[in-house]
């Protein structure tokens, strides 16, 4: 049996019954009315996913306005409903115009049983369509507000900030590739977030592709998706990044990771605006917004022979630069009492506040990590804490060093931490200079500051 509710209106009780005994069996309710005017209360009382309508109800009337009136009312009360009208042979002009104002489709009267039964169904069928295409794209909506909504925010309002904002605002409801470079630990993904907030793209959905964590074998899988069978481990079609950001933003945080020989591709899919999957010969065309974010020199890559210049020119339409975090003045002290208000609520020590001697210490650091070792340092602060007033000594500062070892340092490990935080003090903070400076890479040098806790 097929599911769904049918409602006949006709001012003829012998079509009514006809239709009610021939089409009963094939669906879970079938009401005839008679009465045009009960369409609505009707329509209120059961969820209808079909109403087979006549064109004429009144005797000795039969131009089909009445048909045409009523089709116009149920439409603006369920916009989704299917109509299949019923209608004389005469009546065909009459029908197709109705066609065009929203009905179904139309059964000529007298009607053939199968016909008519294979019009109803695909009438019903239609409905159902649109029902689940409705309830997709609710959930499509809500999924993409979700995935919008960010609980992290811009703070601050230091000029250095403000000039970055301002920018940000310029910028957002174009469609110009964006460049955010500075530091790690600036804030460049949230400045990402915002020109997607306040973009014309705002109500889609903003994509994040980390393209220092994707290996070079599952690069074009994750950007540009594969069909069954690309590979081993294929077994269904799949979407990439780029086809999943259509219509939004997608972001590629630092993209100057990216190996020499995989700009090449990514530089194609961006000038083309359409690339293919994996696997496949079929191109896909895509609309996106592109902003991209490094901490590196892209300009000194490019001559060093390590970042295609016609990729840096084609990302960098605008570029905006976040400043660090130890030039942004008092905004440090606002940032950490954001933090701490945070964390104290996390950790249930409420009421905790940092003295002035505390503040003047947070202001006189440098900052390498910027923002995000900021928020650690008053996380670990919070946690120890004893007492409601955190003072310099709750706090575990970078010391400001002179570059020299002393005497007190005897073991290889802590000669090793030394040299790192020289290093990074020396770089001013930039990690990949620090890393160059070491001889190391920087993910060692990541690894080895979270082995020392620095």
């Amino acid at each position: 049996m097929t599911k769904g509710n049918v409602l006949i209106v006709d001012d003829n009780k012998s079509i009514i019954s006809a239709l009610e005994i021939f089409l009963g069996p094939e669906f879970d309710h079938i009401q005839g009315i008679s009465n045009p005017n009960l369409i609505p209360s009707e329509l209120k009382n059961i969820e209808y996913n079909l109403v087979i309508l006549d064109m004429n109800f009144q005797a000795g009337v039969n131009t089909g306005n009445e048909g045409l009136y009523w089709l116009n009312q149920i439409k603006k009360s369920n916009p989704d409903i299917s109509v299949v009208l019923i209608t004389a042979y005469s009546d065909v002009e009459l029908a197709v115009k109705a066609l065009k104002q929203g009905a179904t489709d139309f059964v000529p009267k007298p009607w053939e049983n199968g016909k008519l039964l294979a019009t109803v169904k695909a009438a019903v069928q239609l409905n159902f369509s649109k029902k689940e295409l409705g309830q997709l794209k609710q959930k499509e909506k809500g999924l993409k507000q979700e995935l919008n909504r960010d609980q992290k925010y811009i703070i601050g309002s230091s000029p250095q900030l403000m000039k970055v904002l301002n920018m940000v605002r310029k910028v957002a409801k174009t469609n110009a590739n964006i460049l955010i470079t500075g530091e790690n630990g600036t804030g460049k993904e949230l400045i990402a977030r915002e020109i997607h907030r306040l973009s014309l793209r705002s109500h889609e959905v903003m994509v994040n592709v980390d393209m220092g964590a994707v290996s070079e074998t599952l690069f074009e899988s994750e950007l540009f998706g594969h069909v069954k069978g690309a590979f081993t481990d294929a077994r269904e079609n799949r979407a990439g990044k780029f086809e999943t950001a259509n219509n939004g933003t997608l972001f590629l945080d630092e993209i100057g990771n990216l190996s020499f020989h995989l700009q090449a591709k990514l530089l194609a899919a961006i000038q083309n605006r359409r690339f293919m999957r994996l696997g496949s010969d079929k191109t896909i065309p895509v609309n996106i917004r592109l902003v991209c974010a490094t901490n590196k020199n892209l300009q000194q890559m490019v001559g060093e022979g390590l970042f295609r210049e016609d990729l840096l020119y084609r990302i960098n339409t605008i570029q905006i630069e976040v400043p660090p975090l130890r030039n942004r003045g008092d905004d440090i002290i606002v940032l950490a009492d954001f933090f701490l208000k945070k964390y104290s609520s996390k950790y249930e020590k409420h009421g905790l506040k940092i003295n002035q001697t505390a503040q003047n210490k947070l202001l006189k650091c440098l900052w390498p990590g910027n923002i995000r070792e900021l928020q650690h340092t008053i996380e670990k602060a919070v946690i120890l804490s004893d007492s409601l007033v955190l003072k310099p000594e709750d706090f575990f500062f970078r010391p400001v060093l002179s570059g020299k070892f002393d005497d007190q340092h005897h073991t290889i490990e802590e000669m090793e931490k030394q040299m790192i935080i020289n290093a990074i003090e020396k770089s001013t903070g930039n990690m990949s200079l620090a890393a160059d400076q070491l001889g190391i890479t920087r993910q060692t040098l990541y690894n080895k500051i979270k082995k020392y806790g620095i």
